[in-house]
């Protein structure tokens, strides 16, 4: 079992930077491909980044290729989403994900654990 609790969010104005974290339970996190996702209002959840079990391989949608990174700290048990040059088309609710396929989470397709979600809203 993985519980995964995410923090950061918040308000910021168009072009502003925000770091989102997500701390994960369990002592076999550092075998797990860990995902960040997001749900605007009234849309599906979409896939936002992902990042293999060792750091060595990271993806991105291509709506934040460039501008967001994605990283995670095993020895802390925790994933990052640093996000720059937000735009307001951004505000969603943005949720961590751990599934030991990462396939299953560049696809979002069975992934086996979320997080709650965290807001954030950017300002125009």
């Amino acid at each position: 079992q993985v519980q995964l609790v995410e923090s950061g969010g918040g308000l910021v104005q168009a072009g502003g930077s925000l770091r989102l974290s997500c701390a994960a339970s369990g002592r076999t996190f550092s075998s797990y491909a860990m995902g960040w996702f997001r749900q605007a209002p009234g849309k599906e959840r979409l896939f936002v980044a992902a990042i293999s079990w060792s750091g060595d391989s990271t993806y991105y949608a291509d709506s934040v290729k460039g501008r967001f990174t994605i990283s995670r700290d095993n020895a802390k048990n925790m994933v990052y989403l640093q996000m720059n040059s937000l735009k307001p088309e951004d505000t969603a609710v943005y949720y961590c994900a751990a599934d030991h396929i990462i396939a299953a989470i560049r696809s979002n397709y069975g992934v086996d654990y979320w997080g709650k979600g965290a807001l954030v809203t950017v300002s125009s």
